[in-house]
């Protein structure tokens, strides 16, 4: 009979050991899956999994502000590393956990992997009810953390320290899964993290999870090279699984040799060099005239690796071809399988290289090549206009993006999240490498920007980060920049002052709304403030450069464009984290270029502005398709 060998542990210094053995292997390179812990000591996680932390240095802590910047840290590391390491964020119970929340929303959103580990309820339940514990009078089995199954790909709570032998190697299938990776969620109750179980050694094992590129079906393919050859104006949607599967090169060779242009999605864009002659740049709602014009008339869609977002899509109305078709390369069936397209599952680098022989000989039309070859010269010049562009008395948001891609160095990482800035960013930025441009945008998430630059430097400490941030998001969210200087990590800070929300503003206006309650001014007794009030309002006072010198970092204020340069130039020079204030025009916006977005309109309203608005969405609405 075999002894099978065991060690005696807490069920918290058993998770950490398991974690720290766990490696991702993808193209014959190894690396350890789990970078370290983020997390904040609470009564519910610090006598068992701050114990197992305090045991294993090797396990590195991070000590942070606030939970949910912890999981969007880990979100962005992860984004930046391909999916192929992550982080594992630890929080307390009650408030501590449910700060986690909006985080694993944005990490499942983006198929992004994150292990979360929220302290729980006592398991014995003979003290209950515990400090934060949230109570139900239909079970004892319930707290606050059954809010995460909705935005988990997975959720385990673990009610006995043997329940790990099966809940991790599940927790891990699906975090290093392609296809259903996203948040994953194991539930901690307190007294549990701290009762000890035999665990067999063998569980500890160095053990390798192999990221298989998977081929597609052979029968899709041939399909797909048919439905190729015979379309007249094929276009590619390249989405995110583009960057994560490696395939940018791939990409790019199969578009020399074809001639089919490239449009790019928010997560897709870097796929090409922005100077490569058939990238259009961005698609959809926030698109360049280039993509969206050959969009209009393409008759032939070959999606790579996106979900095909309303934004992506314009709400239904990219694509107006009456016959147009779909071809989906993804390694998800569910979004291989959107708009009736046809489906090919597999991974996108080796999907393409397969294709690209099938497709030996084909090109596009020449004169349809240089069509989309015309529109992307005609389309950089409209970027260099509007990098070039001198507002008085303050600075466009347009020409602030220029002075950053400009200035900020071909190898650096730009990040962004929510705002306007990500429209005007997805249409402007000129993307030099794959992981130039870092734009949350699957959630869109408030507060993603400065925590997740700090997981974008740990991810690629050689690069320069430039985290692009409006006073909404900043007051939200800016705690984790007291991190970033506690560890010495340096991030650029770009902090744009748009005396309010200005995408919300700016959408309130096409609504016929008055941009109401989007300002920050104080408000006026009787008076529903929107922008016909002009000046005549107090702006909140706001000091934003001492707020940020207050967390520790160093502080440029500016006033010029020319002021901006300088303030980039020392930042560079730098050595520690730095913020730039500066307000920019926030009525000053970047055109739309035959795109729309669906926002639905009151039906009814006495307000004229509104009625006008309505009457426009539904002229627009009508060209949304099925493509059945």
């Amino acid at each position: 009979m075999t002894t099978t060998r065991a060690e005696r542990l807490t069920m918290a210094q058993a998770l950490i050991r398991f974690l720290k053995s766990q490696y991702v292997e993808r193209d014959g390179a190894e690396t350890p899956f789990f970078a370290g812990c983020f997390g904040i000591f609470g009564h519910g996680c610090v006598a068992g999994v701050g114990e197992a932390l305090l045991q294993n240095p090797d396990f590195r802590y991070y000590q942070v502000r606030n939970e949910q910047g912890a999981v969007h840290a880990a979100t962005a590391y992860a984004k930046v590393k391909n999916r192929l390491q992550t982080f594992a964020c630890l929080s307390s119970i009650g408030p501590g956990a449910t700060n986690m929340i909006t985080g694993a929303a944005t990490a499942t959103i983006n198929r992004l992997p994150v292990l979360l580990l929220p302290g729980d309820i006592f398991a014995r339940r003979n003290v209950a009810p515990v400090l934060q514990q949230l109570e139900s009078a239909q079970s004892q089995d319930f707290s606050v953390n059954d809010c995460f199954k909705p935005v988990s790909r997975y959720w385990d709570r673990i009610n006995r320290p043997d329940q790990l032998l099966t809940a991790l190697p599940e927790a891990l299938r699906v975090l290093t899964s392609p296809s259903e990776t996203g948040a994953v969620t194991l539930a901690l109750p307190q007294d549990v993290q701290t009762e000890a179980y035999d665990y067999p050694v063998e569980f500890f094992r160095r053990r390798v999870w192999r990221i298989m590129r998977n081929r597609a079906d052979r029968a899709a393919l041939q399909a797909a090279a048919e439905l190729i050859r015979a379309a007249r104006r094929p276009m590619i949607v390249a989405g995110g699984g583009v960057i994560y599967a490696e395939a940018t090169e791939t990409l790019r060779a199969l578009v020399d040799a074809t001639g089919i242009p490239v449009g790019e999605t928010m997560a897709g864009k870097g796929s090409l060099r922005w100077d490569h002659p058939l990238n259009l740049g961005a698609i959809g709602a926030t698109g360049t005239l280039a993509a969206n014009r050959i969009a209009r008339d393409a008759d032939l869609v070959i999606g790579i690796g996106t979900r095909y977002s309303d934004f992506t899509t314009a709400s239904k109305t990219a694509w107006q071809h009456p016959d147009v078709r779909f071809v989906n390369i993804n390694v998800t069936e569910f979004d291989a399988g959107k708009h009736h397209g046809l489906a090919v599952v597999g991974d996108a680098r080796e999907t393409l290289a397969e294709l690209d022989e099938l497709l030996a000989g084909f090109t596009v039309d020449p004169a349809y090549r240089a069509e989309a070859q015309r529109l992307h010269d005609a389309w950089d010049a409209e970027v260099q206009r509007i990098y070039d562009i001198r507002l008085e008395p303050l600075p466009s948001q347009g020409e602030l993006i220029g002075v950053i891609n400009e200035l900020s160095g071909p190898d650096a990482i730009m990040l962004n999240a929510a705002g306007s800035m990500p429209g005007d960013l997805h249409k402007l930025w000129r993307a030099t490498h794959p992981k130039n441009f870092h734009l949350e945008y699957g959630n869109s998430c408030m507060g993603y920007e400065i925590a997740g630059g700090l997981g974008a430097k740990l991810a690629a400490p050689e690069r320069e980060v430039f985290v692009i941030v409006g006073d909404g998001s900043w007051l939200m969210l800016s705690s984790e920049l007291v991190t970033a200087v506690q560890q010495g990590v340096k991030l650029i800070v770009l902090l744009w002052d748009n005396s309010g929300y200005k995408s919300i503003g700016s959408l309130s206006r096409s609504l016929g709304l008055d941009g109401f309650g989007t300002r920050y001014v104080e408000p006026i007794e009787g008076v529903l403030v929107g922008d016909a009030a002009g000046d005549a309002v107090t702006p909140v006072a706001v000091d934003f450069a001492l707020n940020a010198r207050s967390l520790g970092a160093h502080v440029i204020e500016c006033v010029s464009r020319d002021d901006y340069v300088a303030a980039l130039q020392a930042a560079k020079a730098a050595d520690r984290t730095t913020v730039v204030v500066i307000r920019n025009d926030r009525l000053h916006g970047v055109p739309g270029y035959e795109n729309w977005w669906d926002v639905a309109v009151p039906e009814v309203s006495t307000l004229p502005s509104v009625q006008e608005a309505r009457a426009q969405y539904e002229e627009l609405r009508a060209g949304e398709r099925l493509f059945l």
